[in-house]
């Protein structure tokens, strides 16, 4: 068997990934593997990034990972995080393919404690289904073609915008009538059940086909009006379809339940009470949103990578330091070149004696030519001499100007104490202490006298 026979095996014939897709493959399975969970931690390290992004790290007695929570999602947050701040996170596993790290992309956060609401929602929705108000034989079809559509929700609430603006784009046709109403705050149950029921009343003057109640996202606490008793019944004893879409896909409240339609967010509530656009649109709104999604991912990883090089900028001074270093490599580099190029035009000299006396016929063109490399070799022989002699004069001149005997024929004297050291402080002499004075041209010896003699 030979050495290359050796090293081909079946293995070998696999492809090999470069890293940067081996890291995409394996961020991609856990974004598919793993769903939003809910985590709870303390915070440690947390930055709040130029890009308005947070960087953080979530931490329990047993274990510590890093996270990151985007700006779009941040901003949400209606209260200040802080070192050492217990939370509760909803959270999807990934890597920041970047420098190939395990990190959370936290999608909401809240204070802990919030679980005391929660089993608050759990202990109304049991007692609610025991009623029989979650029995989905009372559940009603939303109609085809509706005549006009409800929608009870705040005047002032983003969702109301979102609703009136879907249902004109797929059916301008259909009349909204808007019953508004606090969506939060002590007062906002009565006020939401009183409402449902005028909008819904079988003698109201106005007739609707469908009942749409939404909400933007928040917190547990913004949404609990939603998980009130009064509105579970109000919804239940409406006279036509009520559809929930209160909070983003995430939230459920005891309306969701109880509603004939339970909608993932107040757009998606319009569009189920409105007539069904054509399928091509209906595709062409997925993707548009799978877009979205994508290019928010690719914008939040693109700012992410931007603040870690952010980080690890160079200051000038060690730019400039490299850029010194790399000058004078370049300096070695080329005196390193020009004595190779020297000494590959004298080889190439010597070559071309060796060919013209093994080539007879030509022997005058290459006499010629011989003689021109000569002449260019001595002029150059000439420059470098010049050269290397003007380098001579110069450090002849500058041994001149620092020759001390130079000062002493300017009239200086060197004075030495009898161990040859030279005196250059007279506090340190003492009377009749005998002082050596070399002059331009000899030396002689005297004592120091006292002051005054």
């Amino acid at each position: 068997m030979s050495i290359e026979s050796a090293f081909v095996t079946p293995a070998s014939t696999a492809r090999i990934l470069p890293i940067g897709e081996l890291v995409r493959q394996v961020a991609s399975l856990l974004e598919r593997s793993f769903p939003l969970s809910w985590v709870s931690g303390e915070l440690s390290n947390l930055t709040r990034a130029a890009s308005g992004h947070w960087y953080f790290s979530m931490k329990d007695r047993d274990a510590q990972v890093r996270c990151v929570m985007f700006r779009n999602r941040n901003q949400n947050v209606d209260w200040t995080p802080r070192e050492g701040d217990r939370v509760e996170a909803r959270v999807l596993p990934g890597i920041y393919a970047a420098r190939g790290d395990f990190q959370l992309q936290v999608e909401q956060m809240r204070r802990a404690g919030a679980w005391v609401l929660f089993e608050q929602f759990l202990r109304i929705k049991t007692a609610l289904e025991a009623a029989g108000l979650f029995d989905p034989a009372r559940k009603r079809a939303l109609p085809a073609h509706p005549r006009a559509i409800g929608v009870v929700t705040s005047l002032q609430a983003a969702a109301l915008r979102d609703v009136l603006t879907t249902i004109a784009r797929r059916s301008p046709h259909v009349p909204v009538i808007v019953f508004p109403t606090p969506v939060q705050g002590q007062e906002a149950p009565g006020r939401i059940a009183d409402a449902i029921a005028a909008a819904a009343h079988p003698g109201a003057r106005h007739a609707i086909d469908v009942l749409l109640l939404v909400r933007g996202g928040g917190s547990i606490e913004d949404l609990w009006a939603f998980n009130d008793e009064r509105v579970a019944h109000a919804i239940a004893t409406a006279v036509v379809p009520v559809v929930s879409g209160v909070g983003h896909e995430t939230d459920f409240t005891i309306a969701d339940f109880v509603a004939d339609v339970r909608a993932p967010t107040p757009t998606a509530a319009a569009e189920l009470a409105s007539p069904d656009a054509p399928a091509l649109a209906q595709r062409l709104a997925r993707h548009r949103l799978g877009l979205g999604r994508a290019a928010e991912r690719a914008l939040n990883a693109w700012t992410q990578r931007v603040d870690e090089a952010t980080r690890r900028l160079r200051s000038p001074d060690q730019r400039l330091a490299v850029a010194r270093s790399h000058l004078d490599s370049f300096a070695r580099r080329l005196a390193r070149a020009q004595d190779a190029r020297l000494a590959d035009r004298r080889r190439a000299l010597v070559l071309a004696a060796t060919r013209l006396q093994s080539a007879a016929p030509d022997a005058l063109r290459l006499a010629t030519r011989t003689q021109a490399l000569r002449e260019r070799l001595a002029r150059a022989v000439a420059q470098r001499l010049r050269t290397s002699g003007q380098v001579v004069l110069n450090a002849g001149q500058r041994l001149v100007l620092l020759d001390p005997r130079g000062v002493l024929e300017r009239g200086y004297a060197i004075a030495t104490d009898a161990e040859g050291r030279v005196i250059r402080d007279a506090a340190t002499l003492a009377v009749d202490q005998p002082v050596t004075v070399e002059v331009a041209r000899g030396r002689f010896v005297s004592r120091v006298a006292a002051p005054g003699e």
